[in-house]
C-alpha cells in the first residue's frame, strides 16, 4: 500500500508539472492574440483601397485589358495554403488540410505551403510544391509576402498556372475560427462586378489604364496574403489558448482526483496500522 501512495504521489507530482507548461502556454498564446488581432484589423485598409483601384481601373476605362483579367490559360490550380508551424492547437492544421481537400476534389493542383506543418504535409503526399521557401510561417514578412505575390503573377503570366486561390483560417472569434478559400487569380469577377456598378468616372492613366492596373495586382495579392497570414496567426493563438486552458482544467480535474484518492489509500493505510496495534495489544494482554 505504500507503494501504491508513492506512485500517485509522483503522478500528481508529474502532472502538476504539465499544468504548470500547459497554463504558461495558455497565458503566451493569449498576449500574442491581442497583438495579432490589431494586426490583422490595420491590415484591411490596405487591402481595401487597392482593390478598389483595380475596381476604378476596370469600370471607369472602356478600352481597358490585363492578362490578369482574362480567362484562364492552364487548368491547373494553385493554392497558397497558410498553417502553423506548432501543434498544440487542437485541429486548427487538420481543418485547414480537410478544407482544401475537399476544395481540390477532381482538380489539377499544387501548392506554396507557407508553415511547417504545410510543408510537412504536402511532401508526405508527394503533391507539388512551388516552393518551399516559406516554410517558418513565423518568420514571413511584408517584403516576403510580396515576393510571394511577384512569383504567383509571374507563373500565371507565364501560363504554368490558370488560378490562384488562397486557404487559410479566418479569425471570427475567440471560440470560432473558419477555415476557407479566397479566389486569387484571375480576376474576372472583380471585373464583372466593376463594369456592374456605377462608373467612378473618366480618370487618365499614365502611360495608360492597363499597365497601372498590372502593376498594382502584385501589390494587391501581396495584401491578400498579409491579411490571410495575419487571420490565421490570430486564428492559431486563439486555438492554442482554448486548447491549453481545456488542458489546465483537466489537469486540475485529475489532480483532485488523484488527491482524492491518495488521501483515502493513506486513512485506510492508517486504520489497518491502528487495527494491528489494537489487535497486537489486546493479544499480549
Amino acid at each position: 500500500m505504500a507503494a501504491n501512495r508513492k506512485a500517485v504521489k509522483l503522478r500528481i507530482k508529474s502532472i502538476q508539472s504539465t499544468m504548470q507548461i500547459t497554463k504558461a502556454m495558455e497565458l503566451v498564446a493569449a498576449s500574442k492574440l491581442r497583438h495579432a488581432k490589431e494586426r490583422a484589423e490595420k491590415s484591411k485598409p490596405y487591402f481595401d483601397i487597392l482593390q478598389t483601384a483595380l475596381e476604378q481601373i476596370a469600370a471607369g476605362n472602356t478600352e481597358f485589358s490585363s492578362p490578369y483579367a482574362k480567362k484562364a490559360a492552364s487548368e491547373v490550380w494553385c493554392y497558397v495554403v497558410i498553417a502553423g508551424d506548432r501543434g498544440f492547437a487542437g485541429g486548427y492544421n487538420n481543418n485547414l488540410f480537410k478544407c482544401l481537400e475537399q476544395e481540390v476534389q477532381g482538380k489539377e493542383y499544387m501548392v506554396l505551403p507557407i508553415g511547417k506543418k504545410a510543408v510537412e504535409y504536402y511532401k508526405r503526399r508527394e503533391v507539388p510544391i512551388l516552393t518551399e521557401a516559406f516554410s517558418e510561417a513565423g518568420d514571413i514578412s511584408v517584403a516576403d509576402c510580396f515576393e510571394m505575390a511577384r512569383m504567383l503573377c509571374s507563373e500565371f503570366r507565364k501560363g504554368t498556372i490558370g488560378y490562384i486561390s488562397l486557404c487559410y483560417t479566418e479569425f471570427v472569434s475567440m471560440m470560432t475560427q473558419t477555415p476557407k478559400t479566397d479566389p486569387m487569380l484571375p480576376l474576372t469577377e472583380l471585373v464583372a462586378n466593376a463594369e456592374k456598378k456605377d462608373r467612378y468616372g473618366q480618370i487618365l492613366y499614365e502611360p495608360d489604364s492597363s499597365q497601372v492596373f498590372d502593376v498594382i495586382v502584385p501589390e494587391y495579392l501581396a495584401g491578400m496574403i498579409y491579411g490571410a497570414m495575419s487571420e490565421s496567426v490570430a486564428s492559431e493563438l486563439a486555438a492554442r489558448r482554448m486548447v491549453m486552458d481545456a488542458a489546465t482544467k483537466n489537469a486540475g480535474e485529475m489532480i483532485e482526483t488523484l488527491n482524492l484518492y491518495y488521501n483515502r489509500v493513506r486513512q485506510a493505510g492508517i486504520t489497518q496500522e491502528i487495527t494491528e496495534i489494537v489487535a497486537g495489544a489486546e493479544g499480549n494482554s
